[in-house]
């Protein structure tokens, strides 16, 4: 069969034909200094061809005329309006260096505002304000005051405030349990009547709500408006004079010109925010203690219930849980004036929020330890009902707890018969709930001697309902301390 003729001409040469020695090493020499020479494309040769026209233009005599025709306005500039753009950009240039000279001279000469912190909340600020919405033309007013830059502090007074907050943080530390309430405005008044007795030519700055004293008058002035603002809070980001609030030396006194009492729930919400993220745990303590609390009951006692907005403030400051439990939890149930509503809306947030193992199990001997209260009984129930690994220690507690109330003259509350008689004294059913939970959760660490002094205690303290699925899960289940039996090996003979 004959061999097909080949498409290609009869003078090209094909790619497996050899070439001559020679030409392949003149190659591999240019190759080896050049590199591999690729033939220009068909686009790279119009855009070089381009190229070279305008070179060629650009190069005629008469270039450097007035161009005008077809070609005005295509890439080609007359001489004139090169002059005036040059001449343009000389003088903004010289202009932006004046401005430059005069900046820097007077940073020279101003005075550095001496509020701390103020860089570090930058980044911050410029994240919240991104989620926030703006304010009204009033707000953004206050927000971007100049004055604001200018707020100072001389240093004897910054001094002087340091060591009064050394002072307050001392006394936190020293403070007792039977110690009575006392609000922000108390303290801080209770400066101002120290002060006005050493000092009794000292300026009163307003007859119905008097200013700290120590306190520059423009700072003064500068925080009443925040204040005002913060009570018509609604949506927005806050001033910056608010926001470094936590960084300040004396931020219980800056705080009390504000005027917590008048905040919105949106402006208390905010406020906490900010506050716990910034402020460490004792600091957080003082905010809780006397502002978030106030707020809390004052609502409360008004509307019978929480806000929105009020209710996301307390699960915020949950997020400082030795601080709430100091702050919030312990002053409502030492002080003995909580209600059961108040006690039911700070137990839903308990219920919903994650706390550490440790804050719970401590809270939870305190609680234990503290005077009995009805609503004690639903906070140790909540907390029982996370189903922690707690102590022993706390569980000791917790029996202990309960046993103080196995005399029946120590029942809180009186049974009251058909006919109006006043019978025996009994507990009320959180009581009972509580002591169910626990014995559910926590059968297995007890001890054979605490089940037995239980189901002593139930049938001194009874209740229908509750009394017998108390003593079943007494009766079941291991005890703490039981030997347990050993494990069977694989090569026990089970016949023995």
């Amino acid at each position: 069969m004959p061999k097909a003729p080949s498409s290609k001409g009869r003078g090209v040469r094909s790619a497996g034909e050899h070439r001559p020695l020679a030409q392949e090493i003149r190659e591999d020499e240019i190759v080896s200094r050049f590199g591999r020479v690729r033939a220009p494309t068909q686009r790279h040769k119009k855009q070089k061809h381009a190229k070279d026209e305008d070179e060629d233009e650009a190069s005629a005599p008469g270039a450097s005329l007035k161009v005008t025709g077809s070609r005005a306005g295509k890439n080609y500039v007359d001489p004139k309006l090169s002059r005036t753009i040059l001449r343009l950009a000389r003088e903004q240039q010289e202009e932006m260096e004046r401005e430059k000279a005069e900046l820097e001279a007077e940073a020279d000469v101003a005075p550095a505002p001496t509020f701390r912190g103020m860089d570090e909340l930058d980044d911050e600020e410029n994240e919240e304000d991104d989620e926030d919405a703006s304010l009204d033309s009033e707000e953004d007013e206050v927000y971007e005051d100049p004055d604001y830059a200018e707020l100072g502090i001389d240093p004897e007074d910054q001094a002087l405030l340091e060591r009064h907050e050394e002072e307050e943080e001392q006394a936190l530390a020293d403070e007792d349990a039977g110690r009575p309430h006392k609000t922000l405005a108390d303290l801080i008044m209770a400066k101002i009547e120290e002060a006005d007795q050493g000092n009794n030519n000292a300026e009163t700055m307003d007859a119905s709500r008097m200013m700290p004293p120590g306190i520059n008058p423009k700072i003064i002035e500068v925080y009443s408006k925040v204040g005002e603002l913060l009570s018509r809070y609604k949506s927005g980001p806050l001033p910056k004079a608010f926001k470094i609030i936590p960084s300040l030396p004396a931020w219980e006194d800056i705080l009390y010109i504000t005027n917590p009492e008048m905040w919105t729930p949106h402006a208390t919400l905010a406020a906490t925010r900010i506050f716990v993220s910034n402020f460490k745990p004792a600091q957080c303590e003082r905010y809780y203690q006397l502002v978030l609390l106030d707020k809390i009951r004052d609502e409360i006692q008004e509307n019978k219930k929480v806000s929105y907005q009020m209710y996301e403030a307390i699960k915020k400051s949950l997020y400082k849980p030795a601080a709430f439990f100091k702050g919030i939890l312990f002053p409502l149930c030492e002080h003995g004036g909580v209600t059961l509503r108040e006690a039911a809306i700070i137990g839903s947030v308990l219920s919903k929020v994650s706390i550490p193992v440790l804050h719970s199990a401590a809270a939870l001997l305190r609680l234990a330890e503290m005077e009995y209260t009805g609503p004690t009984s639903l906070f140790i129930r909540i907390l029982l009902d996370k189903k922690y690994a707690l102590p022993y220690k706390v569980i000791d507690g917790l029996v202990y707890h309960f046993l103080q109330f196995a005399d029946k003259s120590k029942g809180v509350e009186w049974t009251r018969t058909r006919h109006g008689v006043v019978g025996e004294r009994r507990m009320p059913v959180l009581w009972h709930q509580s002591l169910l939970v626990f014995a559910q959760r926590y059968k297995r660490d007890l001890t054979p001697d605490q089940k037995l002094a239980l189901q002593d205690l139930i049938r001194v303290q009874k209740h229908p309902g509750i009394e017998p699925e108390i003593r079943r899960e007494l009766a079941s289940g291991e005890s703490r301390g039981d030997m347990l039996p050993e494990p069977l090996l694989e090569n026990d003979d089970m016949s023995i």
